[in-house]
């Protein structure tokens, strides 16, 4: 520990709380902490059950189970301190409480007493967290170097106020003014655990840019939304009615978010209908297999290299200024307007080859240029002393803590984005210590996390797999890894940083694991099955503009889903027989309003005609459940996922659904544009739906019908398919969402992923009922979810009676050489007698002995 700089009168040095040996916060044994979600900090494994107080203070928060409390210092540090992991369900046995809330304490006071023995045999983990809630306002600059330290003796972190909320003066109750023109509300607790630190977290980002104060009140406590540890401090928990109030201008919206916010848990993320099979949830490393890392999947096939670490000590920018406060001003206002005109060129060039996805992104980092938060907190450290990339990394990297805390997928995976901003700016600064080293051939890249801009400077002749110590399969540089086809892993967690750079590994991304003490055996292996899925791969390319055929004449449409126009292209380089599925939620996104009908009809027009002749199924805006559009205000749902999706969200915005028709309808060569509804459940929906486009077809002159599907995605419209498909023109299964809802299992949970499985015979069964439905009207039937890209899945669906699979556009020459192989007589006989089976893994096995993969 460096000695307390008197320069800085609201420094902090923070004593053991507990004895024993201290660990860094990332080797902690679970994610929220160990990802400095709770903020920056410590852990110690503690050897007596004694926790005393590190600092003077009052403690200004006691959870309810006596397990963990916060004190805030005399000069307004928030130390969290947190007994044990998972120590929550222990409802309080083992602890004593020696404190209640808002007493204040001095250093070297008992806090709570534990039973050791019984924490540790009844708890998932007796390591204990001493986190900074409160990382806005102060940061930790040092931390003990000691490998064991001594409760009440040990010096463990020195804490250095960074903001402004550092230096105001300390009560124990934050001091919040009654708002005298206010909108009010009550609003009931739902989700379990109540007004805890995510939800704390996430109410006051939904609020940001938003000009308002707002105050929750409970009992005769008051917190602003500000402050997460006053709004802990309420003590409210679930099911306990709170009341909202906000005034400013924006005072109503304020409202309305926040109790959203309030009343339900933080989404998860993952794609509709998109062709990745959830991920399953990484193995502990505990009882890992020795030299194997679990992780999770970003991208599958077999990767053999060399380790190589990217990028981890690229920069270094000096702490202090070399110059006056102006002048490192002047420098970083230039260098942030450098990266802002290389971003324009990137969306500039993205836009123009129809990559909006990849526009997208790179719009969201010239907005964050932008924010004031940043800017301010940037210039503030430069004022103080500090040479501009050394202030901009600081903001950057304290942002990227207040974000993680949100405890919201979505917003955790934007810090990469963050990240992204601190390399290029600090790369404008002139702060990078090293330059690019010239990879090695068969170098797998390994990081913390990798960004958009990492990704784009790779030699990919050079690199053959990627591997991430965070991040998640849903993230930014997850999905361009899929895109290119590089084998990629996420969530291998810290230990991925012990192993030795140099080192030779085996990825292998179809079963989340890392090799890294390979046998010479293992290696040759690797290498044989790599050489032979790039056979099979060159092999099913060669046959990929020719129609899937089934070994007795059964022709099956083999289709892509798609987003973007460069998706468009790629699947008609990949062969695709057509477009299966169009997800337009890129449309709605990344802006500020809604698209207008011209807009609408240029990007579907521009996709019609990458597709040279092949026609689209357009789905209809999918949003709501995990999907959310910045711009749309809905009510607050307990289960967003059984709320306003799909077309149902047209009663509450009919503009939005009657804009796109139009766009829709005005595509051009008519015919060429297939309309999908989503999210419908019963009949009454689709005949007042087609009514509206026939309408619409009626006001532009059409005379012709354009074909209406329906996506089958509820049970209701699966046992209803014989019904739906007498008024539909064909019917489209989103297996992703008919798995969720027909298993009662969120696929937005990592928990649930291996459970919540497409080949459960229950699943299979709708399927068949909507097969039937179908054929009974003559009617067509596809299947766009993951489902169908599963070469176990493919020979039960056709035999179910399904004519189109659509699938990710690199999946497609795979799939066509799948369908050749198959006899269709055997495919119906099978797939009937699979039905009467009883799990998922008995339909699996009895599907691989019959037709085994390659």
């Amino acid at each position: 520990m460096t000695s307390l700089n008197q320069d800085f009168a609201q420094d902090l040095i923070l004593l053991a709380p507990l004895s024993g040996p201290v660990m860094p916060l990332s080797a902690v044994p679970d994610p929220v902490f160990a990802g400095g979600m709770l903020g920056d900090g410590i852990a110690i494994d503690p050897l007596d059950g004694r926790l005393i107080a590190p600092c003077d203070g009052i403690v200004s928060h006691v959870a309810r189970t006596g397990h963990a409390l916060t004190i805030t210092s005399t000069a307004g540090a928030q130390i969290l301190l947190h007994v044990g992991i998972d120590t929550v369900e222990l409802k309080g046995t083992g602890f004593v409480l020696k404190v209640e809330q808002g007493q204040a304490v001095r250093t070297g006071d008992l806090l709570i007493e534990f039973d050791l023995d019984y924490v540790a045999t009844h708890a998932r983990s007796l390591v204990s967290v001493i986190a900074i809630a409160n990382g806005d306002a102060y940061s930790v600059v040092d931390r003990t170097a000691l490998a064991k330290v001594e409760a009440g003796n040990t010096p463990l972190l020195h804490l250095r106020a960074s903001g402004a909320l550092a230096a105001a003066p300390f009560s124990a109750q934050p001091r919040v003014a009654p708002p005298t023109a206010s909108v009010n509300a009550q609003v009931l607790l739902t989700h379990a655990g109540g007004l805890h630190a995510r939800p704390a977290a996430r109410v006051r980002e939904a609020v940001r840019g938003l000009d308002a104060e707002v105050v929750i009140r409970f009992g005769t406590r008051h917190a602003s939304i500000q402050s997460v540890v006053g709004l802990l401090g309420l003590g409210a928990g679930q099911g306990a009615m709170v009341e909202v109030s906000a005034q400013g201008r924006d005072a109503q919206a304020a409202l309305d978010a926040v109790a959203r916010e309030l009343q339900r848990e933080a989404p998860g993320e993952a794609e509709n209908a998109g062709q990745t099979a959830p991920p399953s949830a990484p193995a502990t490393h505990d009882d890992a297999t020795p030299g194997i890392l679990n992780g999770v999947s970003a991208g599958p096939g077999i990767a053999v290299g060399k380790l190589v670490y990217w990028g981890n000590d690229e920069f270094s920018a000096s702490e202090l200024a070399s110059g006056s406060a102006e002048q490192e001003r002047l420098r970083l206002d230039r260098a942030l307007a450098q990266v802002d005109a290389d971003l324009h060129d990137t969306v500039d060039a993205a836009t123009r080859r129809g990559a909006q996805g990849e526009a997208g992104i790179f719009t969201v980092h010239r907005l964050m240029l932008e924010d004031s938060l940043l800017l301010d907190a940037a210039r503030d450290l430069i004022q103080r002393g500090k040479s501009a990339g050394y202030a901009w990394q600081e903001t950057i990297r304290t942002q990227v803590a207040v974000l993680a805390g949100v405890g919201d997928t979505l917003l955790a995976e934007r810090t990469s984005d963050l990240r992204d901003l601190e390399k290029r700016v600090l790369r404008a600064l002139g702060d990078s210590s090293v330059k690019r080293r010239e990879l090695p051939a068969e170098a797998v890249l390994a990081a913390d996390d990798f960004t958009p801009s990492d990704l784009a400077e790779l030699d990919r002749q050079r690199v053959t797999g990627l591997l991430m110590a965070r991040g998640g399969a849903t993230s930014h540089a997850a999905i361009i890894a899929r895109q290119w086809g590089i084998p990629a892993l996420v969530a291998l967690g810290a230990q991925l940083h012990e192993i030795a750079e140099g080192t030779e590994v085996v990825v292998d991304g179809n079963r989340g694991t890392l090799a890294y003490t390979p046998t010479a055996a293992a290696l040759a292996a690797a290498r044989v099955e790599q050489q032979r899925l790039a056979a099979i791969r060159a092999r099913n390319q060669l046959g990929s503009q020719q129609p899937a055929v089934t070994l007795d004449g059964r022709a099956i449409e083999i289709a892509a889903n798609i987003a973007t126009e460069a998706d468009a292209h790629t699947a008609v380089e990949n062969g695709a027989d057509g477009v299966g599925l169009l997800r337009t939620e890129l449309m709605f996104i990344h802006r500020q309003q809604a698209p207008t009908i011209a807009e609408h009809t240029r990007g579907y027009q521009a996709i019609v005609n990458a597709l040279a002749g092949r026609r689209a199924i357009i789905r209809t805006l999918d949003v709501g459940g995990d999907k959310e559009v910045d711009y749309l205000t809905l009510p607050p749902e307990p289960n967003p996922a059984l709320g306003l999706r799909g077309i149902r969200l047209a009663r509450v915005y009919p503009q939005l659904l009657d804009d796109q028709l139009r766009g829709l309808l005005a595509v051009r060569p008519f015919g060429s544009v297939r309309i999908l509804l989503p999210m419908v459940t019963d009949v009454g929906e689709l005949i007042a739906l087609r009514t509206r486009v026939e309408q619409f077809a009626r006001e532009t002159g059409r005379t012709g019908t354009i074909e209406v599907g329906v996506m089958i995605e509820v049970p209701s419209a699966a046992v209803l398919a014989e019904q739906l498909a007498q008024h539909a023109d064909f019917l489209s299964i989103g297996t992703n969402d008919l798995t969720q809802y027909t298993l009662a299992m969120d696929r937005c949970q990592p928990e649930l992923a291996a459970l919540a499985d497409g080949l459960h015979p229950a699943v299979l069964r709708l399927i068949a009922m909507a097969a039937a439905g179908a054929e009974k009207h003559g009617k067509w039937l596809g299947v766009c979810g993951a489902l169908a890209g599963n070469p176990l899945a493919v020979p039960l669906l056709i035999g179910l009676g399904v004519t189109e699979l659509s699938v990710d556009p690199v999946s497609v020459p795979g799939i066509k050489a799948r369908v050749r192989s198959l006899d269709y007589q055997l495919c119906r006989q099978r797939a009937r007698e699979i039905l009467a089976l009883e799990s998922a893994q008995a339909v699996r096995a009895a599907s691989s002995e019959t037709w085994p993969l390659d």
